[in-house]
């Protein structure tokens, strides 16, 4: 019994050692990811933080980007501006007469009696469309 004592003393003991070992690396853990989360935060705020170049809010006006009407002579005259008044003739048709040099070639598909008929009434199908591309 005394040896069972001893044995259960020693296990306590030991997982009193590791237990302590284990919360001195849990507070040094802590204190790493603290720093970390600082040094992220400082990070972040250098980089979309606010800058040091301060503005007074009264100083933020339209006449900031006025620099050329502050130096120009208002003595000059401005030219006076022709205005085109006539209009330019839209050319209808141009495309066709742009490929009419090219070959053309005419495809027909045609259908077997078979698939000419309707598979819903069963009467004859007729052509519905006809369809033109043409290509180079």
């Amino acid at each position: 019994m005394e040896k069972n004592t001893h044995e259960l003393q020693d296990t306590i003991e030991e997982l009193a050692a590791k237990n302590a070992d284990l919360e001195k690396q849990k507070e040094v853990l802590e204190a790493k990811v603290k720093w970390l989360e600082e040094q992220f935060r400082l990070s972040q705020q250098k980089r979309f933080g606010t800058s040091s170049e301060k503005t007074n809010p009264d100083q933020i006006e339209l006449s900031l980007f006025n620099e050329a009407e502050i130096t120009a002579d208002v003595k000059v005259e401005e030219p006076t501006l022709e205005t085109i008044t006539y209009n330019r003739k839209k050319y209808v048709g141009q495309r066709d007469a742009k490929l009419e040099n090219l070959p053309t070639e005419t495809i027909h598909y045609r259908l077997s009696e078979e698939e000419q008929v309707c598979l819903c009434c069963g009467e004859t199908v007729h052509e519905m469309s006809t369809e033109t591309r043409r290509e180079l």
